[in-house]
């Protein structure tokens, strides 16, 4: 027999097998499951098993080899790092994350335990991303947006001004007495939606959701952006405006729908520190500069841009012209 119409053969009774048994499983199954993704034409939802054939994705080009790079960079950073850590590492006065990490890798040495030398650079590598990358850009988004809307800039002066005034530095105390500056705070974060899915979730039951069954154990991801975009609790959810957060008086209004920095027991750790950051920078560059774009204001495009995991402003230039 010719050995192409044996592998041929062979190829539809694997399909064939297949089909069964994808048809008996469905069949098993009375709930109603949630949709899976989309697939695309012809070649229906191969990309989303990519990850099953690492050494096959490195031999197709694409952006993907280039973002490798930057991960191996990182981690040797990290890598770096720990080695000096290990060079001056004293358990009696450990001073960081690292040190306490190196603690317990000694206390727990078995199979079992997450204290493992690739935990630790995964923990160091995600802290230092999160705690950084975050952050930095949305504060440059933030700058684009108060040269896109130059009124907003000018309320924000005067609160500043009228408020801490131009002899001392801002502090977390003038917060409160700063309703508009505040609200123009969390419209920025809640306007650009920096990370629109939250971190991974697991279903700890079956559980019924609206018609679906979501089984036991189904990873979950919880999309952050539908929720700071929700029209029913911010009215123009996709245009920029500080009175999403500001009640009829002025004041500051608070809104459970704001959670640009997730919810529940995977809150972000680090979101008093980035509110701190945000409100100092923000009021401190303002209060000693006014920015101007290069352009007229009005062509400013502040429609984000995905990159990665999170939604980027374009490039821009800015002056920063002292007050």
């Amino acid at each position: 027999m010719d050995p192409l119409s044996t592998a041929t053969i062979f190829l539809l009774f694997c399909l064939a097998c297949l089909f069964f048994f994808v048809t008996k499983h469905k069949s098993s199954r009375t709930e109603k499951l949630p949709p899976g993704p989309f697939p695309l034409p012809i070649i229906g939802n191969l990309l989303q098993l990519y990850s099953l054939f690492p050494s096959f994705m490195e031999l197709i080009p694409g952006p993907h080899h280039r973002l490798e790079k930057n991960i191996y960079t990182l981690q040797q950073f990290t890598l770096d790092e720990i080695n000096e850590h290990k060079s001056t590492f004293d358990p009696s006065a450990p001073q960081d994350i690292i040190d306490f990490f190196f603690i317990k890798m000694k206390e727990g040495q078995n199979d079992n335990t997450v204290f493992g030398f690739d935990n630790l650079i995964a923990t160091v590598v995600d802290l230092f991303a999160a705690g950084t990358e975050t952050t930095s850009t949305t504060l440059r988004y933030g700058l684009l947006i108060l040269m896109k809307y130059p009124q907003v800039q000018e309320k924000m002066q005067e609160e500043i001004d009228r408020v801490v005034g131009r002899t001392r530095s801002p502090c977390m105390a003038d917060r409160g007495q700063m309703p508009y500056t505040n609200a123009v705070a969390h419209e920025i974060q809640r306007f650009i939606a920096l990370i629109p899915m939250s971190l991974p979730h697991a279903v700890v039951k079956d559980t019924k959701f609206r018609e679906y069954i979501i089984p036991k154990g189904t990873t979950i991801y919880v999309s952050l952006s539908s929720v700071l975009h929700d029209s029913t609790e911010f009215p123009n959810p996709k245009e920029f405006d500080p009175h999403h957060f500001l009640n009829k008086d002025g004041s500051f209004r608070k809104s459970n729908y704001f959670m640009p920095f997730s919810a529940g027991k995977r809150l972000c750790a680090g979101e008093g520190m980035a509110r701190m950051e945000l409100f100092l920078f923000w009021t401190t560059i303002l209060q000693n500069f006014t920015l101007k774009p290069l352009v007229d204001p009005k062509t400013l495009d502040i429609t984000p841009q995905f990159s990665g995991l999170g939604n980027v402003p374009k490039p821009y230039q800015l002056c920063a012209l002292p007050r």
